[in-house]
């Protein structure tokens, strides 16, 4: 039997309770990662990890808001005096799928946006360093952004903008912290069948698909599965980049 790709790691997953980052935990948890569960939805997290532990995994849920900066420290503390250590973290969050032009777009709706998709990762990401630093592992931190962090997205201003921002952050820290054993990337997904998706009728979907080269929509355990290989030592030479998962959409951009 092949060694797991996360043997004996601790891992932190934001954005747990449903998703790409309920999928990713799962991948985590098999792969033999002790993994702690922070989203705002308790009765979610604690679902999950129930799950988890009768599939014979180990997971923790923490109630966390990202938008709270003592929220988000609270939840590294935690995780370090449950496990003693931090080695990998993914920061799945997303805020700001308001449509429409950038005009009529309320400032509120742009603050909101910034206070998740970028605020709250520069916030996670300095706790989950200063916990990698102070344990001398080094550790492995994969950021959500999108296909919309690398292209612009009519309608999608805000959304568009805190998603580009976290490429440029996650690039400045991988640099920042290569020689000190931290590696730091990003992953774009394209269209994930979530529940955004998959609500749609038909007819909303089917340009959606004709947008895709593969020609499907893409699942959320594939996903999990980059993320883990990412914070995997499979990776170890890899850090400041950022991995499309988009049936080979922006190949063609």
């Amino acid at each position: 039997m092949s060694a797991r790709l996360l043997e004996g790691k601790v891992a932190i997953v934001l954005g747990a309770s449903r998703g790409i980052g309920a999928a990713t935990a799962r991948v985590f948890a098999s792969e033999g990662a002790s993994v702690v569960l922070a989203a705002r939805s308790e009765d979610a997290l604690h679902g999950l990890a129930e799950e988890i532990g009768r599939s014979g995994g180990t997971a923790l849920a923490v109630r966390t808001d990202l938008g709270e900066a003592a929220s988000v420290e609270a939840l590294v503390k935690q995780t370090v005096s449950r496990f003693g250590r931090l080695d990998c973290a993914f920061n799945n969050a997303a805020d700001g799928h308001m449509p429409g032009p950038l005009a009529t777009l309320s400032v509120e709706d742009l603050d909101r946006s910034y206070a998740v998709n970028l605020r709250g990762f520069f916030v996670a990401m300095k706790h989950e360093i200063n916990a990698m630093l102070a344990s001398g592992g080094g550790g492995a931190i994969v950021n959500m952004s999108s296909t919309a962090g690398v292209n612009g997205v009519r309608g999608m201003a805000g959304y568009s903008a805190t998603k580009h921002a976290v490429l440029g952050l996650t690039k400045s820290a991988a640099l920042d912290y290569a020689d000190r054993r931290i590696r730091i990337n990003a992953v774009a997904p394209g269209p994930i069948l979530t529940d955004r998706i998959q609500a749609l009728p038909e007819e909303r979907r089917a340009p959606i698909l004709r947008a895709v080269p593969m020609g499907r929509i893409g699942d959320a355990e594939e996903v999990g599965r980059s993320v883990a290989w990412l914070c995997s030592d499979a990776a170890s030479y890899i850090t400041g980049v950022t991995l499309a998962i988009d049936g080979g959409r922006l190949a063609g951009a």
